[in-house]
């Protein structure tokens, strides 16, 4: 892969990554390494360097839940659950990333004219929620 597409892929990946940290942990508490394995399971590898900060990030945010569990092999594990919030923050950032993906394949289908009126270009609180932690825009 060109250095470029290479690059275009970790940008739309790191755009993506808190909302798919959060879908993961939608129905189930999972601890932060085994959150790795399964993005990568998905065709999304990423380093713990880069999801612990991630995680760190939405736990402050109040949009994550942690509990120290103990482990059979070795020192206790930080088990992630969504919040309430971050329940809210995950139905509004899917509805988002759905409208950005149907616009942007709209447009980059080959041989389409895109429609000018989409309900991405409608206005979302997702992105506000997903940044603070909070619907309250703003703060």
């Amino acid at each position: 892969m060109p250095n470029g597409d290479t690059e275009r892929r970790s940008l739309v990946l790191r755009s993506g990554l808190d909302l798919c940290l959060l879908a993961l942990l939608e129905n189930q508490t999972i601890y932060g390494y085994e959150l790795t394995q399964r993005l990568a399971e998905q065709g999304l590898p990423v380093a713990g360097g880069s999801s612990y900060p991630l995680l760190a990030r939405l736990e402050r945010q109040g949009l994550l839940t942690t509990e120290l569990r103990p482990s059979t092999a070795g020192p206790p594990r930080k088990y992630y659950s969504l919040s309430q919030l971050g329940r809210q923050a995950l139905a509004t950032g899917r509805v988002e990333w759905m409208n950005t993906v149907e616009a942007m394949s709209a447009l980059l289908r080959p041989g389409q004219r895109a429609s000018t009126t989409t309900a991405a270009t409608a206005p979302s609180t997702s992105s506000a929620v997903l940044a603070t932690g909070t619907a309250d825009a703003t703060r």
